[in-house]
């Protein structure tokens, strides 16, 4: 159960990692996104999907490009992680708990 937790919090951390280098330096491309986060091309691939999905980035003819709801994204995403970080907290069982 735990198992796929972490295999969500890894994709989302690639997720945020491409965004991040999207965000500073656009345009840029697959491949320039591949070789900065030594990730393979088909993992930066499906990112840039997931993260146009959400409407975070914009494909464009010199690479990827951020779109104005990223900016949004950027000021609740502390936030937004916080309140998960809190659920998760509250899901603990405490040893007193008589387990």
């Amino acid at each position: 159960m735990i198992d796929r937790l972490d295999k969500e919090i890894d994709v989302l951390t690639r997720h945020l990692a491409v965004f991040v280098l999207v965000w500073q330096a656009e345009p840029i491309g697959i491949v320039e996104l591949s070789d900065r986060t030594d990730l393979p091309h088909h993992k930066v691939r499906y990112s840039l999907r997931v993260l146009e999905e959400e409407d975070l980035i914009e494909p464009c003819s010199a690479g990827a490009t951020t779109t104005d709801h990223a900016q949004q994204f950027v000021e609740t995403l502390n936030d937004d992680l916080a309140s998960v970080i809190d659920a998760l907290d509250d899901m603990k069982i405490s040893e007193s708990a008589g387990l």
